[in-house]
Protein backbone atom coordinates (compact mmCIF):
# COMPACT_ATOMS: atom_id res chain seq x y z
CA UNK A 1 0.00 0.00 0.00
CA UNK A 2 1.41 3.58 -1.09
CA UNK A 3 1.90 5.57 1.97
CA UNK A 4 2.94 9.13 2.78
CA UNK A 5 4.13 11.14 4.88
CA UNK A 6 2.42 13.58 8.08
CA UNK A 7 5.28 15.54 9.95
CA UNK A 8 7.56 12.04 11.19
CA UNK A 9 4.90 9.71 10.76
CA UNK A 10 4.18 7.46 7.79
CA UNK A 11 0.24 7.33 7.45
CA UNK A 12 -1.44 5.01 4.84
CA UNK A 13 -3.77 7.01 2.05
CA UNK A 14 -6.83 5.96 3.43
CA UNK A 15 -6.28 7.28 6.74
CA UNK A 16 -5.61 10.47 5.71
CA UNK A 17 -8.29 10.71 3.15
CA UNK A 18 -10.42 9.52 6.17
CA UNK A 19 -9.12 11.94 8.82
CA UNK A 20 -9.56 15.11 6.54
CA UNK A 21 -12.91 14.12 6.15
CA UNK A 22 -12.98 14.45 9.88
CA UNK A 23 -11.69 17.23 10.35
CA UNK A 24 -13.76 19.06 7.19
CA UNK A 25 -16.95 17.73 9.46
CA UNK A 26 -16.18 19.09 12.46
CA UNK A 27 -15.11 22.39 10.59
CA UNK A 28 -18.85 22.62 9.48
CA UNK A 29 -21.56 24.51 11.39
CA UNK A 30 -23.69 21.76 12.51
CA UNK A 31 -26.35 20.59 10.52
CA UNK A 32 -30.19 20.76 10.68
CA UNK A 33 -31.31 17.31 12.06
CA UNK A 34 -33.62 16.69 9.35
CA UNK A 35 -35.54 19.07 6.99
CA UNK A 36 -39.34 18.77 7.39
CA UNK A 37 -40.66 16.21 4.62
CA UNK A 38 -42.18 18.16 1.59
CA UNK A 39 -46.26 18.15 1.77
CA UNK A 40 -47.34 16.16 -0.75
CA UNK A 41 -50.47 17.82 -2.74
CA UNK A 42 -53.84 16.76 -3.14
CA UNK A 43 -56.50 17.78 -5.64
CA UNK A 44 -59.92 17.26 -4.77
CA UNK A 45 -62.41 16.77 -8.04
CA UNK A 46 -66.18 17.40 -7.39
CA UNK A 47 -69.33 18.56 -9.55
CA UNK A 48 -71.78 19.57 -6.61
CA UNK A 49 -75.03 19.81 -8.56
CA UNK A 50 -76.82 16.30 -7.83
CA UNK A 51 -78.00 14.85 -4.44
CA UNK A 52 -78.12 16.98 -1.82
CA UNK A 53 -76.58 13.98 0.32
CA UNK A 54 -73.74 13.94 -2.09
CA UNK A 55 -73.76 17.51 -1.90
CA UNK A 56 -73.53 17.74 2.16
CA UNK A 57 -70.48 15.16 1.67
CA UNK A 58 -68.43 17.32 -0.90
CA UNK A 59 -69.26 20.86 1.40
CA UNK A 60 -68.06 18.19 4.99
CA UNK A 61 -65.29 17.18 2.56
CA UNK A 62 -63.88 20.61 1.62
CA UNK A 63 -64.06 21.25 5.43
CA UNK A 64 -62.16 18.33 7.12
CA UNK A 65 -59.27 17.44 4.46
CA UNK A 66 -58.00 21.29 5.06
CA UNK A 67 -58.33 20.70 8.76
CA UNK A 68 -55.88 17.44 8.42
CA UNK A 69 -53.67 18.51 6.50
CA UNK A 70 -51.01 20.28 7.62
CA UNK A 71 -51.20 17.40 10.71
CA UNK A 72 -50.84 14.86 8.38
CA UNK A 73 -48.30 15.78 5.79
CA UNK A 74 -50.77 17.19 2.52
CA UNK A 75 -51.78 20.49 1.56
CA UNK A 76 -55.51 20.22 -0.52
CA UNK A 77 -57.24 22.00 -3.34
CA UNK A 78 -61.00 21.90 -4.33
CA UNK A 79 -62.12 22.47 -7.84
CA UNK A 80 -64.78 21.82 -10.22
CA UNK A 81 -62.98 22.27 -13.11
CA UNK A 82 -62.63 18.76 -14.27
CA UNK A 83 -60.69 19.39 -16.99
CA UNK A 84 -58.04 19.59 -15.14
CA UNK A 85 -57.38 16.28 -15.67
CA UNK A 86 -57.60 16.79 -19.75
CA UNK A 87 -55.16 19.62 -20.18
CA UNK A 88 -52.67 17.66 -18.07
CA UNK A 89 -52.70 20.64 -15.29
CA UNK A 90 -53.55 17.22 -12.58
CA UNK A 91 -49.85 16.22 -13.00
CA UNK A 92 -49.32 18.75 -10.57
CA UNK A 93 -50.43 17.11 -7.85
CA UNK A 94 -49.59 13.92 -6.43
CA UNK A 95 -53.39 12.67 -5.57
CA UNK A 96 -56.54 13.08 -6.86
CA UNK A 97 -59.77 12.68 -5.04
CA UNK A 98 -63.27 12.74 -7.29
CA UNK A 99 -65.54 12.81 -4.40
CA UNK A 100 -69.07 13.06 -6.07
CA UNK A 101 -68.67 12.37 -9.56
CA UNK A 102 -66.56 11.25 -12.38
CA UNK A 103 -64.77 12.61 -15.76
CA UNK A 104 -67.86 12.56 -18.32
CA UNK A 105 -65.89 14.10 -21.62
CA UNK A 106 -63.32 11.61 -23.26
CA UNK A 107 -60.42 14.49 -22.99
CA UNK A 108 -60.87 14.27 -19.42
CA UNK A 109 -61.37 10.63 -19.17
CA UNK A 110 -58.30 9.82 -21.62
CA UNK A 111 -56.54 12.27 -19.08
CA UNK A 112 -57.23 10.67 -16.26
CA UNK A 113 -56.05 6.95 -17.73
CA UNK A 114 -52.89 8.87 -18.53
CA UNK A 115 -52.35 10.33 -15.36
CA UNK A 116 -53.04 6.82 -13.65
CA UNK A 117 -50.65 4.53 -16.18
CA UNK A 118 -48.09 7.66 -15.33
CA UNK A 119 -47.88 6.76 -11.67
CA UNK A 120 -50.67 9.39 -10.27
CA UNK A 121 -52.84 8.02 -7.21
CA UNK A 122 -56.50 8.32 -6.80
CA UNK A 123 -58.98 7.85 -4.27
CA UNK A 124 -62.60 7.62 -5.16
CA UNK A 125 -65.46 8.00 -2.62
CA UNK A 126 -69.10 6.49 -3.39
CA UNK A 127 -70.69 7.97 -6.98
CA UNK A 128 -67.42 8.05 -8.55
CA UNK A 129 -68.18 4.74 -9.27
CA UNK A 130 -72.00 4.44 -9.75
CA UNK A 131 -72.63 3.51 -13.54
CA UNK A 132 -75.51 1.62 -15.28
CA UNK A 133 -73.29 1.41 -18.31
CA UNK A 134 -70.05 0.39 -17.72
CA UNK A 135 -68.83 -0.13 -21.37
CA UNK A 136 -69.11 3.42 -21.98
CA UNK A 137 -65.56 3.27 -20.26
CA UNK A 138 -64.65 -0.24 -19.57
CA UNK A 139 -61.08 0.93 -18.51
CA UNK A 140 -62.54 2.76 -15.62
CA UNK A 141 -65.28 1.01 -14.46
CA UNK A 142 -64.54 -2.97 -15.48
CA UNK A 143 -60.38 -2.83 -14.87
CA UNK A 144 -59.55 -0.18 -12.84
CA UNK A 145 -62.46 -0.23 -10.19
CA UNK A 146 -63.08 -3.85 -11.04
CA UNK A 147 -66.89 -2.91 -10.04
CA UNK A 148 -68.56 -3.10 -13.40
CA UNK A 149 -72.43 -1.62 -13.01
CA UNK A 150 -74.03 -0.49 -10.12
CA UNK A 151 -76.55 -3.26 -8.93
CA UNK A 152 -78.53 -2.10 -5.72
CA UNK A 153 -78.52 -0.41 -3.12
CA UNK A 154 -79.54 0.16 0.60
CA UNK A 155 -82.41 2.59 2.03
CA UNK A 156 -82.60 4.95 3.73
CA UNK A 157 -78.72 5.75 5.01
CA UNK A 158 -77.46 3.55 7.74
CA UNK A 159 -74.09 2.87 9.45
CA UNK A 160 -72.79 -0.46 8.90
CA UNK A 161 -70.21 -2.85 11.19
CA UNK A 162 -67.30 -3.16 8.56
CA UNK A 163 -65.22 -6.31 8.45
CA UNK A 164 -61.67 -5.20 7.73
CA UNK A 165 -60.17 -8.42 5.23
CA UNK A 166 -56.23 -7.20 5.26
CA UNK A 167 -54.54 -5.22 7.74
CA UNK A 168 -51.13 -5.80 5.51
CA UNK A 169 -52.08 -3.10 3.07
CA UNK A 170 -50.83 0.90 4.70
CA UNK A 171 -54.49 1.90 4.55
CA UNK A 172 -55.86 -0.18 6.85
CA UNK A 173 -53.19 -1.43 9.17
CA UNK A 174 -54.00 1.05 12.03
CA UNK A 175 -57.68 -0.50 11.93
CA UNK A 176 -59.28 -2.73 14.02
CA UNK A 177 -60.58 -6.42 12.75
CA UNK A 178 -64.17 -4.78 12.78
CA UNK A 179 -65.21 -1.17 13.15
CA UNK A 180 -68.73 1.12 12.83
CA UNK A 181 -68.40 3.35 9.68
CA UNK A 182 -70.13 6.36 9.05
CA UNK A 183 -73.58 6.44 8.01
CA UNK A 184 -73.80 6.33 4.22
CA UNK A 185 -75.97 4.72 1.05
CA UNK A 186 -74.20 1.54 0.26
CA UNK A 187 -73.96 0.22 -3.26
CA UNK A 188 -73.42 -3.35 -4.60
CA UNK A 189 -72.35 -4.33 -8.25
CA UNK A 190 -72.51 -6.36 -10.94
CA UNK A 191 -69.02 -7.95 -10.55
CA UNK A 192 -67.46 -10.10 -8.25
CA UNK A 193 -64.59 -8.52 -7.05
CA UNK A 194 -63.56 -11.63 -5.32
CA UNK A 195 -62.59 -12.84 -8.89
CA UNK A 196 -60.42 -10.08 -10.08
CA UNK A 197 -56.61 -11.07 -9.29
CA UNK A 198 -55.61 -7.27 -9.47
CA UNK A 199 -58.38 -6.67 -6.63
CA UNK A 200 -57.05 -6.50 -3.61
CA UNK A 201 -60.69 -6.02 -0.96
CA UNK A 202 -59.84 -4.09 2.23
CA UNK A 203 -62.82 -4.33 3.85
CA UNK A 204 -66.73 -5.69 3.23
CA UNK A 205 -70.03 -5.47 5.33
CA UNK A 206 -69.53 -8.06 8.24
CA UNK A 207 -72.47 -10.09 8.61
CA UNK A 208 -73.54 -8.70 11.82
CA UNK A 209 -74.49 -5.30 9.40
CA UNK A 210 -77.59 -7.61 8.43
CA UNK A 211 -80.26 -6.41 7.77
CA UNK A 212 -78.71 -3.02 6.36
CA UNK A 213 -81.28 -0.66 5.46
CA UNK A 214 -84.86 0.72 6.73
CA UNK A 215 -86.49 0.47 3.77
CA UNK A 216 -88.06 -3.42 3.39
CA UNK A 217 -87.42 -2.72 -0.21
CA UNK A 218 -84.14 -1.66 0.00
CA UNK A 219 -82.54 -3.61 2.65
CA UNK A 220 -79.76 -6.49 2.42
CA UNK A 221 -80.75 -9.38 4.36
CA UNK A 222 -77.37 -11.11 3.66
CA UNK A 223 -74.64 -11.53 0.87
CA UNK A 224 -70.85 -10.39 0.65
CA UNK A 225 -70.77 -6.90 -0.06
CA UNK A 226 -67.12 -4.82 -0.77
CA UNK A 227 -66.88 -1.49 0.82
CA UNK A 228 -63.28 -0.44 0.12
CA UNK A 229 -60.48 -1.70 -1.97
CA UNK A 230 -57.45 -1.01 -3.99
CA UNK A 231 -56.16 -2.26 -7.79
CA UNK A 232 -52.72 -3.60 -7.19
CA UNK A 233 -51.92 -2.62 -10.76
CA UNK A 234 -52.38 1.21 -9.67
CA UNK A 235 -51.95 3.33 -6.70
CA UNK A 236 -55.54 4.06 -5.70
CA UNK A 237 -58.31 3.49 -3.02
CA UNK A 238 -61.78 3.37 -3.59
CA UNK A 239 -64.14 3.52 -0.41
CA UNK A 240 -67.83 2.94 -0.63
CA UNK A 241 -69.22 5.94 1.82
CA UNK A 242 -70.05 9.62 1.05
CA UNK A 243 -73.86 9.83 1.19
CA UNK A 244 -75.04 11.45 4.38
CA UNK A 245 -78.66 11.35 5.59
CA UNK A 246 -80.65 14.20 4.55
CA UNK A 247 -83.89 16.08 5.22
CA UNK A 248 -84.54 16.27 2.27
CA UNK A 249 -87.10 19.26 2.95
CA UNK A 250 -84.95 21.10 4.84
CA UNK A 251 -81.67 20.50 2.81
CA UNK A 252 -80.43 19.49 6.55
CA UNK A 253 -77.98 17.00 7.08
CA UNK A 254 -78.59 14.60 9.28
CA UNK A 255 -75.25 12.69 9.67
CA UNK A 256 -71.69 13.45 9.06
CA UNK A 257 -69.73 11.09 6.63
CA UNK A 258 -66.80 12.28 8.96
CA UNK A 259 -68.31 11.18 12.16
CA UNK A 260 -66.07 7.87 12.88
CA UNK A 261 -62.88 8.31 13.85
CA UNK A 262 -61.65 4.39 12.69
CA UNK A 263 -63.13 5.41 9.12
CA UNK A 264 -60.76 8.71 9.52
CA UNK A 265 -57.96 6.47 10.57
CA UNK A 266 -58.72 5.39 7.06
CA UNK A 267 -58.71 7.88 5.05
CA UNK A 268 -55.67 9.66 6.62
CA UNK A 269 -53.68 6.63 6.43
CA UNK A 270 -54.52 6.04 2.96
CA UNK A 271 -53.81 9.33 1.86
CA UNK A 272 -50.72 9.50 3.08
CA UNK A 273 -49.79 5.95 1.31
CA UNK A 274 -50.91 7.26 -2.06
CA UNK A 275 -49.05 10.87 -1.21
CA UNK A 276 -45.77 8.47 -0.79
CA UNK A 277 -45.40 8.49 3.06
CA UNK A 278 -46.50 6.20 5.89
CA UNK A 279 -49.23 5.57 8.22
CA UNK A 280 -49.03 7.07 11.67
CA UNK A 281 -50.60 6.89 14.67
CA UNK A 282 -53.70 9.14 14.59
CA UNK A 283 -52.61 13.05 16.17
CA UNK A 284 -53.30 14.35 19.65
CA UNK A 285 -56.92 16.26 19.57
CA UNK A 286 -55.31 18.31 21.93
CA UNK A 287 -57.41 17.36 25.24
CA UNK A 288 -55.51 16.76 27.78
CA UNK A 289 -56.34 13.18 29.62
CA UNK A 290 -55.66 14.82 33.13
CA UNK A 291 -56.77 18.16 33.19
CA UNK A 292 -60.08 18.54 34.33
CA UNK A 293 -62.20 20.66 31.63
CA UNK A 294 -65.78 22.85 31.59
CA UNK A 295 -67.40 22.95 28.53
CA UNK A 296 -68.81 26.31 27.48
CA UNK A 297 -71.81 25.78 24.61
CA UNK A 298 -71.06 28.38 21.78
CA UNK A 299 -74.78 28.84 21.14
CA UNK A 300 -76.07 29.45 24.30
CA UNK A 301 -73.16 30.37 26.43
CA UNK A 302 -73.86 27.89 29.49
CA UNK A 303 -72.20 24.78 30.65
CA UNK A 304 -72.36 21.24 30.99
CA UNK A 305 -73.25 20.40 34.39
CA UNK A 306 -74.00 17.56 36.68
CA UNK A 307 -77.48 18.77 37.96
CA UNK A 308 -77.53 19.36 41.89
CA UNK A 309 -73.60 18.41 41.74
CA UNK A 310 -75.10 14.84 41.67
CA UNK A 311 -72.95 11.43 41.67
CA UNK A 312 -75.01 8.68 41.32
CA UNK A 313 -75.99 6.56 38.64
CA UNK A 314 -78.95 8.97 36.93
CA UNK A 315 -77.97 12.69 37.26
CA UNK A 316 -78.77 14.56 34.60
CA UNK A 317 -76.07 16.19 32.57
CA UNK A 318 -77.55 19.36 32.01
CA UNK A 319 -76.85 22.97 30.86
CA UNK A 320 -76.52 25.71 33.23
CA UNK A 321 -74.67 29.60 33.76
CA UNK A 322 -71.02 28.29 34.02
CA UNK A 323 -69.91 28.55 37.70
CA UNK A 324 -66.89 27.01 37.36
CA UNK A 325 -68.00 24.81 40.21
CA UNK A 326 -66.97 21.04 40.48
CA UNK A 327 -70.41 20.36 38.80
CA UNK A 328 -69.40 21.53 35.51
CA UNK A 329 -65.77 19.95 35.63
CA UNK A 330 -65.40 17.01 33.44
CA UNK A 331 -61.98 14.70 32.62
CA UNK A 332 -61.32 12.82 29.14
CA UNK A 333 -59.86 9.98 29.87
CA UNK A 334 -58.85 7.76 26.75
CA UNK A 335 -60.74 4.39 25.71
CA UNK A 336 -59.08 3.61 21.88
CA UNK A 337 -59.22 5.10 18.45
CA UNK A 338 -59.17 8.84 19.94
CA UNK A 339 -62.66 8.22 21.89
CA UNK A 340 -62.90 9.66 25.66
CA UNK A 341 -64.90 8.59 28.41
CA UNK A 342 -65.77 12.17 29.87
CA UNK A 343 -66.09 12.03 33.88
CA UNK A 344 -67.50 14.02 36.81
CA UNK A 345 -64.93 15.55 38.92
CA UNK A 346 -66.99 14.57 41.72
CA UNK A 347 -67.43 11.50 40.56
CA UNK A 348 -64.46 10.09 38.58
CA UNK A 349 -66.58 6.57 38.14
CA UNK A 350 -69.41 8.84 36.82
CA UNK A 351 -69.23 9.87 32.77
CA UNK A 352 -71.71 11.01 30.56
CA UNK A 353 -73.91 8.23 29.15
CA UNK A 354 -76.80 8.06 26.39
CA UNK A 355 -79.94 7.13 28.48
CA UNK A 356 -80.89 3.25 27.55
CA UNK A 357 -77.99 3.28 24.53
CA UNK A 358 -80.35 4.97 22.44
CA UNK A 359 -79.50 6.29 19.04
CA UNK A 360 -82.17 8.25 18.67
CA UNK A 361 -82.12 12.09 18.00
CA UNK A 362 -82.77 13.77 21.43
CA UNK A 363 -81.65 11.19 23.73
CA UNK A 364 -80.96 12.41 27.08
CA UNK A 365 -77.37 12.46 28.52
CA UNK A 366 -77.00 11.18 32.22
CA UNK A 367 -74.00 10.05 34.64
CA UNK A 368 -73.73 6.09 34.72
CA UNK A 369 -70.63 4.60 36.35
CA UNK A 370 -68.70 3.61 33.49
CA UNK A 371 -68.71 0.21 32.21
CA UNK A 372 -66.96 0.47 28.31
CA UNK A 373 -70.06 1.11 26.96
CA UNK A 374 -70.00 2.88 23.08
CA UNK A 375 -72.55 4.97 24.71
CA UNK A 376 -70.19 5.93 27.43
CA UNK A 377 -67.41 6.98 24.97
CA UNK A 378 -66.91 10.12 22.94
CA UNK A 379 -64.74 11.63 20.32
CA UNK A 380 -63.56 15.08 20.42
CA UNK A 381 -63.12 16.68 17.22
CA UNK A 382 -61.70 19.90 17.03
CA UNK A 383 -62.71 22.64 14.76
CA UNK A 384 -60.84 25.37 13.19
CA UNK A 385 -61.84 27.99 15.66
CA UNK A 386 -60.62 25.88 18.98
CA UNK A 387 -63.59 24.61 20.04
CA UNK A 388 -65.20 20.86 19.72
CA UNK A 389 -68.17 19.13 18.88
CA UNK A 390 -68.50 15.43 20.62
CA UNK A 391 -69.45 12.51 18.84
CA UNK A 392 -70.93 9.59 20.66
CA UNK A 393 -69.41 6.33 19.58
CA UNK A 394 -72.39 4.22 19.23
CA UNK A 395 -74.78 6.64 17.27
CA UNK A 396 -72.33 8.85 15.73
CA UNK A 397 -74.28 11.50 16.85
CA UNK A 398 -73.11 15.12 18.39
CA UNK A 399 -73.59 16.36 22.14
CA UNK A 400 -76.14 19.34 22.04
CA UNK A 401 -77.28 21.85 24.17
CA UNK A 402 -80.58 24.01 23.92
CA UNK A 403 -80.80 26.84 21.38
CA UNK A 404 -81.63 29.18 24.68
CA UNK A 405 -79.47 29.98 27.71
CA UNK A 406 -82.45 28.52 30.22
CA UNK A 407 -80.64 26.74 33.00
CA UNK A 408 -81.68 23.45 33.91
CA UNK A 409 -82.23 21.83 30.02
CA UNK A 410 -80.86 18.10 30.19
CA UNK A 411 -78.31 18.10 27.20
CA UNK A 412 -79.09 15.46 24.36
CA UNK A 413 -77.40 13.71 21.06
CA UNK A 414 -78.39 14.89 17.82
CA UNK A 415 -77.59 14.47 14.43
CA UNK A 416 -74.34 16.45 13.69
CA UNK A 417 -75.09 19.66 12.14
CA UNK A 418 -72.61 21.75 12.43
CA UNK A 419 -74.44 24.18 14.38
CA UNK A 420 -73.42 26.47 17.51
CA UNK A 421 -75.53 24.17 20.16
CA UNK A 422 -72.98 21.00 18.88
CA UNK A 423 -69.36 23.50 19.57
CA UNK A 424 -68.30 23.47 23.02
CA UNK A 425 -65.17 25.90 24.28
CA UNK A 426 -62.94 23.39 26.66
CA UNK A 427 -61.32 25.35 29.51
CA UNK A 428 -58.93 23.44 31.61
CA UNK A 429 -59.75 24.54 35.21
CA UNK A 430 -57.03 24.39 38.60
Amino acid sequence: MRQVRCGAVRVPVWLAVLLAALVSLVAQPPARAAAAATPFRVLALYSGTWDAAHISFVREANTWFPQQAAANGFTYTASNDWNLLADGRVDAYQVVLFLDDLPQSAAQRAGFERYMRAGGAWMGFHVSAFTTDAQSWPWYHDQFLGSGNFKSNTWGPTTAVLRVEDRTHPATGNLPATFTSSVSEWYSWSNDLRRNPDIRILASVDPSSFPLGTDPDQTWYSGYYPILWTNTKYRMLYANFGHNAMNYDTDTALSSTFASATQNRFLLDGLKWLGGGSSSQPPSDGVSETSWYTLRNQGNGTCADARAAGTANGTVVQQYTCNATTAQQFQFGPTDNGYRRIAARGNPQQVVDVVDRSTADNAPLQLWSYSGGTNQQWLPVKEADGRYHLTARHSGKCLTAAGTATDGVQLVQRSCDGSPAQSFQLTAQP
